[in-house]
């Protein structure tokens, strides 16, 4: 790739963050009994739906639209593990080893060079899948080996291959942001949620609950969780059982999930719920970035707005700010209490919003774009429709200030200017398209 940036190009982070006082308000999900039981109902109904009837209905053509297949590697092997344990080397005082889930993606690419860069080791996981053009995915992996960091390529249902992981590191700490993402993708391609989103997760807790010992674990929700809520900002105990989409449910369920093993378990389990992120090296399939690249094509750009002309508008959080709110939330992760599956007391769980708490109407966001391209955009306004996009998000971050020091700092003339540098850099040559 002779257009892709060196590692040290990758916004920086600050070293690992330190408090003097840990204040820790323990957070319950908001979930009685009979709630987590109603969740558990309604999606062992969504998995029988999506997987037994699909199975047993549909030709086999159909059914491998559900099913996505593991697409693990070959592994194993000295030379293999060699690479492993080299990747997971500490290189700073008390630094930790860290699987990341997810690493050749967005944001788990810019927090695994985040770790390594203050001296933690870094293994990532990865399945490569095609949900976007893998060979930018591929792009990140080399920018990554670069800097020391093995990306396993395999899938997080293959708890065979988790196990060995966790036979030849004994990881401190597991970042899983491996997940499907997107809202509308869910209408074409369901099952593809329930495999990475829910049963992902379920595997990786498996994996992790029976490990001594067991690693504290912070992983990705998300601000879709909040749904068709009206109040705004959106605070963490907020109710969160109006998904707008089968994406937004997944997440939810997920964070029912991490509430069951931290109980039964004494897994420490901190969720994030990131809004709108982005920045250089993002995902081809979020708003800025197809804009960006359909403007300069000459190409009209869909801009949705609500009933009775409403504005939709987002809560857009610059990728460096996300990183800072990782890693704090890695550093004030207590450990887990449990060992070999069994829980031995009570452990931490958190959720945090994790947001720029200033939304933006997608017109504005345009403008900025034309300016920074110097191009005018064609606009196609068009009605929000009903397919899981909601109006506006906007994040309340008192949570993550007071508990992680989390404040972000990028404001999106800033951040977008750093991603329009980054794509004509990396796509400016001619070579390269954004698919």
């Amino acid at each position: 790739m002779s257009q892709m940036k060196h590692i040290d190009d990758i916004p920086t982070s600050p070293g690992k963050f330190k408090m003097e006082k840990p204040p820790y308000n323990r957070l319950r999900l908001h979930s009685s009994l009979s709630r987590l039981t109603l969740w558990s109902v309604v999606f062992l109904g969504v998995i029988y739906l999506l997987f037994f009837r699909s199975s047993s209905s549909s030709p086999p053509a159909t059914s491998d639209l559900f099913r996505r297949s593991l697409r693990t590697s070959s592994y194993g092997g000295a030379a293999w593990e060699k690479r492993i344990r080299a990747s997971a080397k500490v290189r700073s005082r008390n630094g930790f080893t860290v699987l990341v889930t997810g690493a050749a993606g967005f944001v788990g690419t810019h927090v695994s060079a985040a770790l390594k860069r203050r001296g933690d080791g870094v293994v990532g996981l990865d399945c490569f899948n095609d949900y976007y053009d893998p060979s930018l995915k591929r792009a990140r992996q080399e920018l990554l080996e670069r800097a020391g960091i093995f990306i396993v390529e395999g899938d997080i249902n293959d708890v065979a291959l988790l196990k060995k992981l966790f036979e030849i590191i004994q990881f401190s700490h597991v970042m899983h942001l491996a997940a499907q993402a997107g809202v509308r993708y869910a209408m074409q391609n369901p099952g593809s949620y329930v495999h990475s989103n829910i049963a992902g997760l379920v595997s990786l807790l498996e994996v992790c609950k029976s490990a001594n010992p067991q690693p504290s674990i912070v992983w990705a929700s998300s601000s879709s969780v909040y749904g068709l809520n009206s109040k705004v900002p959106f605070s963490e105990m907020d109710r969160t059982d109006q998904p707008a989409s089968l994406y937004a449910a997944t997440k939810k369920a997920g964070e029912e999930i991490a509430h069951t093993y931290n109980h039964i378990y004494g897994l420490s389990l901190t969720g994030l719920r990131f809004f709108t992120v982005y920045g250089p090296w993002g995902r081809p399939d979020m708003a800025y970035f197809f804009f960006t690249k359909d403007i300069l094509k000459g190409k009209s750009i869909p801009i949705f707005e609500a009933p009775n002309h409403g504005t939709v508008a987002r809560d857009f959080t610059y990728i460096d700010d996300i990183v800072k709110g990782c890693l704090a939330a890695l550093d004030t992760a207590e450990k887990s209490t449990g060992s070999g599956g069994k829980k031995r007391g009570p452990a931490q769980l958190r959720v945090f919003n994790l947001g720029n708490t200033s939304p933006v109407p997608v017109l504005d966001l345009v403008s900025i774009l034309e300016r920074l391209l110097k191009v005018k955009a064609k606009r196609q306004i068009m009605k929000l429709p009903r397919n899981g996009d909601v109006q506006f998000t906007h994040a309340n971050i008192s949570l993550a200030q007071r508990e992680l020091g989390y404040k972000p700092t990028t404001d999106l003339q800033t951040g977008l200017k750093k991603f329009v540098h980054w794509y004509l850099n990396y796509y400016g040559d001619g070579k390269k398209s954004a698919q």
